[in-house]
Formats: C-alpha cells, sequence, structure tokens
C-alpha cells in the first residue's frame, strides 16, 4: 500500500510541476470581452493554447499562465466577442461576384448596361460577360421598357450585341439575358417554359430576356464553366473577403462535386484558413450517394465539415418564385413556384437522415413553409429516434410564415436559418407582394420565434447581400433599412435584442451545425475564435453600429486577418 501511496504522490508532484511549466501561447486583454456562455458574462483576459481557449478570467488570474513565449494581443479598448459565424451564405458566389461583374449597389438598368458596354470593350468579341446582384425594387427608377416589373433585354441588345451576356439577380433565383446569349442558349419564342419555372415572352410572344426560377437554373448550366485555376482564385479571394468581414465560420449553403473536392484540396494544403460547414447540393445525385455511403466528414482540426444536404422547395418573393397559401397581393393568380417535386424532397430527407446527414431546404413562402415541416413530419414518422435534437432539420429563410406553422418550429426542433439583413432590404417592397395582414402575420417574424424557444441561425445569403454581419446586426435590433428608415423600424415588435443579435450570430449559430460544444462562446476547451470590432455594438447608439469595422479576426489562435 505504501508503494502506491507513494507512486501517486510522485504522479500528483510531477502533473503539477509540468503544470507550472505550462505558458500560455497567446493572452488577450484591456478591452470587453463578451463570452456568450450561460450566464453572460464578460471577462478581463483569455489565454490561449494549442489553438483552443485554456484560460478566461480576470486578468490578474490569467497573467499567471504567460511566459516568455507568449504572445500578447492589446485590445486597447476594442471589443472581442467568439467568432461570428456566417450562418447561410455561397462562398464559392462571393468569389464569383468578386471575379466578375459585381453590380450589388446599383441604382438603375442604365447604370448596369454602361457597366457591361464597359466590359466588353476590354474583351474579345464572342467571349462571355457574367455578372450579378442587380435588383429592380433597388434602383432609382424603372426600366423605360420593363415587363411584369422586370426589365426587356432591348437596352443590352444595342449597346452590347456581339458578346453574349447573363446577369443574375441579387436573390440568384432569376437572371437576363441579351439577344447574343438567348441566341447561343438556342431559346427563341416556340421555347416552352420548364416545370417550375418561366421563360418571360412579351405580348409579341418574344422572350424579353427573363429566365425565372428553374428557366434560370437551366440557362446557368449551359453557360461555359470556369477553369479550376479560375474557381480556386475565386475562392481564396472569397475567403480573404469573409476574414475581412470578422468572420471565422461560415455555412456554406449548397455546394457541388467539384466544389467539395477544391475545399478538400485547400484543405490538404493548409490554405482552408476559415472554419467551413458544407452543406451538400440535393441536385448533385453522385455526391450524395458517395457522401450517403461513406457518411459525415469532420476533420480532426474542425477546418471542414460535411454533414447538410441542401434542398430547395420554393424561390425568392422578390421574383414571386416563393410559394404562397394565397395569391400574390401585387400578381393575382399568382402563387410562386414549387422549383422540384416534393415527393422527390421527400426521397432525399429519407435517405439524408438515414445516413445520418442534417437538412436544410429552402423555403421562403408560406405554402413552402408549410409543405417542408409537414415532410419533416413525415420522416420523423419514419425515423421516431431522430425527433428534435438528433436531426437538427433547418429551414432556410423561412420569411413567411403562417401564424399555424409558427409552433410546428418549436414542436418538431426545427431550425429557421433567417437572415436578418433580408428585412432591410426587402421589406420596403414586400408589402407589394404580401399586403399588410401577412406581413403582420408571419413576415420576419423573429421575436415569435425566439419568444416560443426556437433558436434563430442569422447570417447574409451572401452574395445575395453583403456579407457584413454588421449590417444584419443592425437589421435585427432596429427593424430598419440600412438607411435608417423608417423611424422606429418595421414591425417593431419583432426587434430582437442586442442579446439575441449577438446569440444569431455566435451560439445559436454553432447549434445550427452540432458545434455548440466547440464554438459559439468563450468558453473553456473551445475553439480559439474571435472576432475584435473598434467599436462596442452591444453599448453604442444604434446609428453608429454601421460605422463600425473589424479590427481583427483570429481563427484557432491565429491573427488572419488585421485592419492596418
Amino acid at each position: 500500500m505504501k508503494n502506491i501511496y507513494l507512486i501517486s504522490l510522485i504522479l500528483l508532484v510531477f502533473s503539477l510541476s509540468c503544470q507550472e511549466k505550462e505558458k500560455a501561447d497567446l493572452v488577450i486583454h484591456n478591452g470587453p470581452i463578451y463570452s456568450v456562455d450561460v450566464n453572460d458574462a464578460q471577462v478581463e483576459a483569455v489565454a490561449v493554447k494549442g489553438g483552443k481557449i485554456w484560460k478566461v478570467g480576470s486578468f490578474k488570474e490569467v497573467i499567471k499562465f504567460s511566459g516568455d513565449e507568449t504572445q500578447w494581443i492589446d485590445l486597447k479598448g476594442k471589443t472581442m466577442f467568439p467568432g461570428f459565424i456566417e450562418g447561410h451564405a455561397h462562398i464559392m458566389g462571393i468569389g464569383a461576384n468578386l471575379m466578375n461583374l459585381d453590380l450589388m449597389g446599383t441604382t438603375s438598368y442604365t447604370e448596369i448596361a454602361n457597366i457591361v458596354a464597359a466590359k466588353a470593350n476590354t474583351l474579345p468579341e464572342g467571349d462571355w460577360i457574367i455578372g450579378r446582384g442587380w435588383h429592380q425594387d433597388k434602383w432609382n427608377n424603372e426600366a423605360e421598357r420593363s415587363f411584369k416589373g422586370f426589365p426587356s433585354n432591348d437596352l443590352l441588345n444595342d449597346l452590347v450585341p456581339n458578346h453574349p451576356v447573363y446577369l443574375t439577380h441579387a436573390s440568384g433565383h432569376l437572371g437576363l439575358a441579351n439577344a447574343k446569349a438567348m441566341e447561343i442558349l438556342g431559346v427563341d419564342g416556340q421555347t416552352a417554359d420548364p416545370d417550375g419555372g418561366e421563360i418571360f415572352k412579351g405580348f409579341d410572344g418574344q422572350p424579353t430576356g427573363i429566365f425565372n426560377e428553374t428557366a434560370h437554373t437551366n440557362a446557368r448550366t449551359r453557360i461555359p464553366k470556369p477553369s479550376a485555376q479560375w474557381l480556386e482564385t475565386s475562392l481564396k479571394q472569397s475567403i480573404d473577403h469573409i476574414l475581412a468581414n470578422g468572420i471565422t465560420s461560415f455555412h456554406e449553403a449548397g455546394s457541388g462535386a467539384s466544389w467539395v473536392e477544391l475545399y478538400h484540396k485547400l484543405l490538404r494544403r493548409d490554405e482552408l484558413k476559415i472554419r467551413l460547414y458544407v452543406m451538400l447540393s440535393g441536385d448533385d445525385e453522385d455526391l450524395l450517394s458517395d457522401y450517403f455511403a461513406k457518411g459525415i466528414f469532420i476533420d480532426s482540426l474542425h477546418r471542414l465539415t460535411i454533414r447538410s444536404v441542401k434542398l430547395y422547395a420554393d424561390g425568392a418573393l422578390g421574383s414571386r418564385g416563393a410559394w404562397l397559401l394565397k395569391a400574390y397581393s401585387d400578381a393575382p393568380g399568382k402563387f410562386g413556384h414549387n422549383v422540384r417535386d416534393m415527393e422527390a424532397l421527400n426521397k432525399l430527407t429519407l435517405a439524408a437522415t438515414q445516413a445520418g446527414f442534417q437538412v436544410c431546404t429552402h423555403a421562403i413562402g408560406d405554402r413552402g413553409n408549410r409543405e417542408v415541416l409537414d415532410m419533416y413530419a413525415r420522416a420523423f414518422e419514419v425515423y421516431p429516434e431522430k425527433r428534435q435534437d438528433n436531426s437538427r432539420y433547418r429551414i432556410e429563410h423561412a420569411q413567411h410564415i403562417n401564424s399555424q406553422d409558427l409552433i410546428r418550429f418549436k414542436e418538431l426542433g426545427v431550425i429557421p436559418a433567417m437572415q436578418s439583413i433580408h428585412m432591410a432590404s426587402d421589406r420596403p417592397w414586400a408589402i407589394d407582394r404580401l399586403g399588410q395582414e401577412r406581413i403582420d402575420e408571419g413576415a420576419y417574424v423573429w421575436q415569435k420565434l425566439l419568444e416560443q424557444g426556437t433558436p434563430i441561425v442569422n447570417g447574409s445569403d451572401a452574395p445575395v447581400e453583403p456579407i457584413n454581419p454588421l449590417a444584419s446586426f443592425y437589421a435585427a435590433i432596429s427593424r430598419m433599412t440600412l438607411k435608417g428608415t423608417p423611424e422606429g423600424g418595421y414591425e417593431p415588435s419583432q426587434k430582437m435584442s442586442r442579446k439575441q443579435a449577438l446569440k444569431s450570430y455566435t451560439l445559436d449559430a454553432a447549434y445550427g451545425a452540432f458545434e455548440e460544444d466547440i464554438k459559439g462562446s468563450i468558453e473553456v476547451g473551445k475553439l480559439a475564435d474571435f472576432t475584435i470590432l473598434d467599436q462596442d455594438i452591444m453599448s453604442i447608439e444604434e446609428n453608429e453600429i454601421l460605422k463600425t469595422q473589424v479590427a481583427m479576426t483570429i481563427v484557432g489562435g491565429k491573427v488572419l486577418f488585421e485592419r492596418k
């Protein structure tokens, strides 16, 4: 027995000695630090070791674990948060916008046509011109010639007759092609509309250039694909842009096989600098079969996680593609589009669930949301053990929900991934699509969901909107446009508190990816991912939030962006 006690004592002394020798790799201090933990605590300092949070507490406590090799970050009054998590965006689309024509922020059709014409002057005749980001409801005036509220391609045809042009709408659900592009695509007055989509045709029966929903999807697949090197450059530019906006983790909302392989390629080369949570495209059958057979993928450093599937139930509100229970207020007889057969989506949901994959389904209209909730309920009947926390099914966007379906999110444990910036951009014209009664009932109803205990995953849907999380944070707490209108905000009872908005970009977003145990709050043992801002968005005036800048982005204890 004495030998056992002696050995135990020696081991204890050795252990304490080793602990005394252990020193932090990094200490961060001297500014407000919001932990977003269960106690909502603010702390004075954080120590990092081995890429994880090692010590959290007062400066006096944490400084004990510093040594000669410890690096220091003096916040100098700046504010630190858990690393912001982008809950729904399109990483390759962001990169494409950086490489192609970025039409976000354009204010007229004439401006867009002139941008395209200027680009055409730099390219050989016949080269494709690709762009994205225009939105007719954000223009200062309506296009001189339009049909169903969207511009015709006449001006593009006049200014750019010899280059095929395809310009995707900000929503990503429709596109505008010039005559040269339609000639190459083989589209004319005799071309039939595909299921779930529409090729707009004027009163003369000829295409106006607008391809809506599945017609847009089909057109995009026939445009020449960029090279592998172009895609890699695009992805790297996207990652740098994401880091510059203070984002450490990113929920990628739908990737096909070539993109997934590119993520793995960057991971192998240690060039995947953010943490990427990937939803596999539900349209890529071979990719799904491959992953359903081999199971989810999570690399040891949590840089790349593949455990979700992205499906589409309907379209977008702006293009009148969102699937509604009652007709559009500004388009009698139009109910939107079910862009994919619900039986096919049901089979994919069951296959994904059986394979252990999360299902994330795009649904914007109230009919779309109801159909997806019904689909998830049926899946639980088949797999009752997957109910609630084991599945964490998501509805992406969930912008307009019928009042009868709100409680079903709670009952089924379905997570709404809602981008508050969409309210700021869309609400001024969404009233025309839905009318005040439906807006009040279930449009962007964040507080109704939060009060019933349903967590919300926030985000930007970039490149539909700018990826800046501060814009979404501002929209969440103010219910105003980014221009600060209207005073008091739209439907102010649905505002998030600042704590709720911060949680939607941190801990709740981590929960939406099964990652709340490793990220989303500043707690011992979690990944050392931090976002540092030059102002305290939890206390400054609302009108100062949009002036706030990202000072530093830290992933795994390493500074990967610093504003000079």
